[in-house]
């Protein structure tokens, strides 16, 4: 078995879901008292998310190689940014590294293309919605049609993630509303919808909608069991 890193906390509430569904699955293939070889870093989403809003992504980088490293000096044999936000700064992550780095975003698309899902609904942090480095990734890549929800739909979905998925707080009436954005995306076509931020999964489970979610912390924890058991 591998050592799977995990640059976790951001927040902390989804690294928790990472942890438990990582254990479970080494359980679940290897039986017995077997559990996941893990190290953790988990950092202070405060800093983070105040680098995020303006705009210091070069700071935010240097804070996860920075961690990076001391999971790989601590053992990792390879390792995750338990956030689909911050792989804004993948690539400046796994330059300071020599371990392989797990992109969720790359582990998300190949299910999609297995699944012959050819245009896709994104949720997630208004970062990740609008930005390059995750929508036209699953673009260019897998050859996706990706769409997203209109500014104001965005902007709701990125406040809940921030003021209230974050801090533990799951609410119905935000359920109802990332349920009516769902339904837009999928009156727009979409086939499917990534659950983008990991905190959604807290909200929105597959059995709320009749179009299939696709939640990229389990999708991303099944590449890590994979990595880690091949």
């Amino acid at each position: 078995m591998k050592t799977i890193g995990l640059i976790g906390g951001m927040s902390w509430e989804s690294t928790v879901s990472y942890y438990s569904l990582l254990n479970e699955g080494v359980k679940a293939q290897l039986g017995g008292l077997h559990s996941a070889k893990i190290v953790l870093v988990s950092v202070d989403f405060a800093e983070v998310e105040a680098q995020q809003h303006r705009g210091d992504w070069r700071a935010a980088a240097d804070l996860l190689a920075t961690a990076a490293q001391s999971v790989e000096s601590a053992g990792a044999e390879f390792v995750l940014i338990c956030t689909n936000t911050m792989h804004k700064v993948a690539d400046e992550v796994q330059q300071a590294i020599s371990i392989p780095l797990l992109h969720i975003a790359d582990a998300t698309g190949r299910v999609l293309v297995r699944d012959k899902v050819k245009k896709v609904g994104l949720l997630g942090t208004r970062f990740t919605m609008q930005e390059a480095f995750y929508r036209i990734r699953l673009e260019k890549k897998f050859g996706l049609e990706v769409c997203v929800p209109n500014e104001s739909d965005q902007q709701q979905v990125h406040d809940v993630i921030y003021q209230e998925l974050c801090l533990g707080k799951v609410r119905d009436k935000s359920r109802e509303a990332y349920l009516r954005i769902i339904a837009s995306l999928q009156e727009s076509g979409a086939e499917a919808v990534i659950l983008g931020c990991t905190e959604i999964a807290l909200l929105i489970r597959d059995s709320d909608t009749d179009i299939p979610v696709y939640d990229t912390t389990r999708i991303h924890v099944q590449s890590a069991l994979e990595a880690s058991l091949e």
